[in-house]
Parts: C-alpha cells; structure tokens; sequence
C-alpha cells in the first residue's frame, strides 16, 4: 500500500524529534490523526493528547516548550477549530516560545467556493506565525516541515502547516529532481552568538564605572544562572527579575530583589529608584516608568533578539547575543568592586521585604488572605516542583509571596497576560516531567472561564503519570478581582457588580466526582495542613480556598494619584470600602498620604 501524505507528514515529525502532539479531532484533520494511529501501531509513533478545547492544546504546546526547551506542537481541524488556537498562539509569540501548530483545511477542489468551516487560514495565522502556509500538492509537505520546524525552533516562534483534507490522504510523492521542486533536509542546532570583543570592553566599561549597578534578568538568561551571580558578585549589584524570569534565580539569594513592576517588591524599585547603571539580560520587560528615569542610569543590554534591544531603556551599549556565552566573555573584563555598601543595603532591604510579606500575609482576612495561600504553600514545595499561575490577582501573590527555590520552575502568561494558562500549562509539564509534583495558581475566573473542563483531561490522563501529583489551587473569592482592582485605583471607579460578580462554584466537590481528591478550606489556620495534604497525595488534587476579595493587590509604590483614585472610588461608594480601607490597602495608602508615616 503506498503511503499517504499524511504518513510521510509524521514520519517527517518523528524525525524532527517530535514525542507529543496537543489537539482536538474533527473531520479536517482526520487524515494526519489516521498517520498518527498507524505510527503507533508500527512502534514509531507520536503520543496524542486529547483536550478539551483547542485554545488549551495551544497553551499546552506553549508550557511544553517553556518547560523542556523544546519545540511545542498543538493540532485542530480547520475552520472553528482552527480559530480557537490563536489565543494560545499569541502567548507563544509573545513569550517567545517555538510552537508548531498543524491545522486541518477544507478540500483543495472547494477552495474559494464559500464552502463549509471554509476560511483563508493563511491570513488568519499571519500575524501570529513566524512561517504559515497551506500546502497544495504532496510534494510540498517535505520542505514546509522542514522550513516551519527550523524557523519556529530558530527563532523561538510560532510555525503553522495547514493540510488540506484531501491532500491528507493523496499519495506521498517525493520531489523529483526536476525544475521548479525543492529539496530539504531536517536539522537545526543553535549557533553560538556573541558580539565582537570590541563591543564586549564598551559594554564592560560603563558596567565598570558604575557605583550603584542594578541587574534586571528575564527568560533569556534562564540558561545564564551562574554567570549572572558571578557578575553580581563582581558589580556588587543587585538583580531583579521580570516575571518570566522568576526561576532563573532562586529567592535566598541575598542580592536577589524579587520580582519587578506592578506585580513586583519594594526592593527591586527602590533599586531601580536609585541606580547609576543597569544591566539588561533577556528581558523585554514592559512596564518602563519601573525602570530608572531615562538619563539617570548608563545601561548595557544582552539580547539573543536584537529586534529587542534598546526598546525599553536607552542603552549605552547593545550586545546581540546569547546571555551565557555573552556572560562568559564579558566577566573577564569585569573588576570587582570593593565598596560593597549598595548591595549590602540591597540585601537589608530584601530581608526587611520578606518580613513585611510575612505580616501581610499572615494578617486576618475574610475569611482568608489570599496573600497566606501562596505564603504557606512556598516552604513547602519540594525542590523540584514546577509552578504555573494564571493571570489576575492570584498572580500578584504568585510573583510576591512564592520565594523559588533551586530547582524549581516556575512560569505563566506573560507578554499576553491571557487568563486560562495556568491548568493546561501545569498538564503539559506533568506529561513532560511526569515524575515531578506539579502545583497551579488559579483565579475562580480562569477556572470558570475554560481551566475547569480541562480537570476532565487530567481524570483522563494522571493513572499514567508516575508521580500522581497535579496540585490546582483555587483562589475563590466570587469575584474578577484584578480587574476590580483596576476600576479602583487606576480608574477611580467603585467595583461594578454587573462585571465582577461571578457564580460560587464549588471546585473541590466538581474534583471528587471526577474520582480526583478535592480539599476546601476556609479557615486560614488550616492552610498549612491543607497543602501539606494535597502534597502527600496519590492523585490530583483541587485545592480549593475561599479568599477575600478585599486584600488589595497593589503595586509596590502607590503614585499620589493612584491613591486619590482609590479614595475616590471607596467615596462612590464602592460596597467593600469600611473593609478595605481598614486592611491591607490602608497600610499601603500610609506610603503616599501627606502627613503619614510608618
């Protein structure tokens, strides 16, 4: 029997080193799921996951390539389908994640005739693909593999294949030796990137020059730990880390400030505050009213995308190249600085941080401080336990009061900052590391927007892992509580019911019918239990915390402005003014009120 496009279509992916396809079926894509059934049948297979929804297939793809380093595939039929990957697409563009996503088409022969579930995907996915194309005859398919995987792997991308129905199934043809054929090979392995020496001793010579060095890492320099404290240590520097980059370093390092921006600490603005150099490493940061005021700090930037250098601060000296390699050629030509009295003071204002942390976590909540959920679970984890968390304001508690230790991993959407990430990243590392524990943060919003269904695919799947557990914790607190947030202090306006009010669900109770372990806490003093319990067991586990939507997930520093706004919304008439401004906003509100003081 001649083998189909489709065949030759897995086959090639095998040979890319693909393991694990994400997807959903449907009549579009039946003929690559048929190839993926005999692969498997000959020993020589892919591995299919079957999802929910295909926007979490995308998701998954995007946590399996976070996690392993390694190319993320998803697959969907054409039309619907299709369209329901690109939010997962978008957070692999922006995150810089290599995806490949296959989607199914409909027949070539009812092409351009308004046919069924037909659209022009190719326009559809231009924007958020790096490579995107249909392919039109069977020997095309050699070469679109072979250029989508390299792009996507080389530029850390998004690729799209769309397979036409019946192409899937017409007999593989091999290009011939003809004009107007092309032929391709597999294979792709990262260059060693470093700028010339030239560039290496301007970039040391203002790093050298500064007093007051500020070191800012995001998921670049996730492969540059070492290095980065060794140039810590000879700038006396000190390094805050933008969300995405929160496991390259772990917490106890004394130099380390934690996370920076609206999400962030003290520490790393006060640091930012007061610098005369910084020090960029992989990091697209956004948020630049974060980062010195232009002219106050001379700044180096290391970028493996030079599309990203100098765009958030104007740098000095911009290095194209790999963090690591860059690293190592750079720290010969760094002096070690013998005043030691800014990073010392760096460190002090770290220690004084965790312990604000500690009293705000630990104060009384209704019932439960959400800001203690994260507190009590940090100790706790083992250390190599991977941490997803979705947006909203479970994230502020995930970037504040989770100190990483060495080992873990830790990520979520952050340049698209899409609710919905958290379960289906958390699924794609437990297939991907099925030997370790697993924990996500979630928002009642995220669960209910599209994490709950996806409980379904871990019932389906957790007997196979060999470690059964995949902690959800779920943060229900009945409201959109980021968003919340926002109409108060960035708009001035009083929470809006119509918006904000969402149903209480009960996550636990929804986890034990599915036959998975379900715990509910409502009392803070029972937190530490809960998770110690939800660790200790044989399956997945939905942990579920009635919080309160009152503790206020502020920024750092509140502007002047920022508290008249929030004032200006409790006066309006907001319901849960008397709580709020009696808690943990009114110790915030202290900083920035004329006339108060700690």
């Amino acid at each position: 029997m001649a083998m189909k496009t489709s065949d030759f279509f897995v086959e090639r992916l095998k040979t890319w080193g693909v393991t694990r396809i994400y997807g959903y079926p449907g009549d579009g894509i039946n003929g690559v799921l048929g190839a993926i059934q005999r692969a498997n049948k000959a020993g020589a297979g892919i591995e299919f996951i079957q999802v929910r929804h295909e926007e979490m297939a995308a998701f998954m793809a995007v946590g399996h390539a976070k996690f392993t380093g390694e190319l993320g595939v998803c697959l969907s039929t054409g039309g619907p389908g299709a369209t329901h990957l690109l939010t997962g697409l978008y957070d692999a563009k922006l995150d810089h994640a290599p995806v490949l996503a296959i989607s199914g088409q409909a027949e070539t022969t009812s092409r351009a005739s308004n046919y069924q579930q037909e659209l022009n995907l190719d326009r559809v996915f231009a924007d958020v693909a790096n490579f995107v194309q249909e392919a039109a005859a069977p020997a095309q398919v050699r070469h679109l593999v072979d250029r989508g995987v390299r792009i996507a792997k080389a530029q850390n991308g998004v690729a799209v294949l769309i397979l036409p129905k019946d192409l899937q199934d017409e007999p593989w043809q091999a290009p011939p030796h003809l004009h107007g054929f092309t032929h391709s090979g597999p294979g792709y392995q990262r260059p060693k990137v470093v700028p010339y020496p030239e560039d290496l001793q301007r970039a040391a010579e203002v790093l050298n020059a500064g007093k007051k060095v500020a070191i800012l890492i995001g998921s670049g320099a996730r492969g540059a730990a070492v290095e980065v404290v060794q140039a810590a240590n000879l700038l006396g520097a000190g390094v805050a880390k933008a969300l995405l980059g929160k496991d390259v370093l772990p917490d106890d390092a004394p130099f380390v400030t934690g996370a920076i921006g609206l999400l962030g600490t003290k520490p790393s603005s006060e640091m930012m505050k007061h610098c005369d150099t910084l020090l960029m490493i992989g990091s697209g940061f956004p948020w630049t009213e974060f980062l010195p005021e232009e002219g106050q700090a001379r700044a180096v930037q290391i970028d493996i995308d030079p599309a990203m250098l100098g765009l958030r601060y104007p740098c000095e000296v911009n290095l194209h190249g790999d963090a690591a390699e860059t690293l190592r050629a750079l720290l010969p030509l760094l002096k070690h600085k013998a005043d030691r009295h800014w990073q010392e003071d760096i460190a002090r204002q770290v220690q004084q941080w965790w312990q604000v942390m500690e009293e705000r976590a630990m104060a009384p909540a209704n019932p439960v401080n959400p800001q203690r959920v994260v507190w009590e679970m940090s100790p706790l984890l083992p250390e190599n336990t991977i941490v997803t968390s979705d947006s909203g304001s479970c994230a502020n508690w995930f970037a504040r009061d989770y100190r990483v230790k060495q080992g873990q991993r830790a990520t979520l959407s952050g340049g698209l900052a899409c609710m919905g990430a958290a379960v289906p990243y958390a699924i794609a590392a437990k297939f991907a590391f099925p030997h370790q524990p697993v924990v996500a943060l979630v928002g009642d919003g995220a669960m209910q927007m599209n994490n709950l269904a996806e409980l379904i695919t871990i019932q389906k799947y957790w007997q196979g892992w060999s470690d059964g557990r995949l902690i959800v914790c779920v943060f229900n607190n009945q409201d959109l509580n980021q968003v919340t947030w926002e109409q108060r202090v960035m708009e001035g306006n009083p929470r809006f019911a119509a918006s904000q009010d969402i149903p209480n669900v009960h996550y636990a109770a929804f986890a034990e019918m599915l036959g998975l372990k379900g715990i509910y806490v409502d009392d803070p003093e029972k937190l530490s239990a809960a998770w110690q319990e939800a660790l200790n067991s044989d399956r997945p586990v939905v942990l579920e915390v009635k919080t309160d939507p009152e503790v206020a997930p502020l920024p750092p520093h509140i502007t002047f402005k920022q508290a008249k706004a929030f004032m200006a919304s409790m006066i309006k008439g907001d319901r849960g003014a008397a709580q709020v401004i009696g808690d943990t906003a009114s110790q915030l509100l202290n900083e920035v009120l004329p006339g108060k003081k700690k």
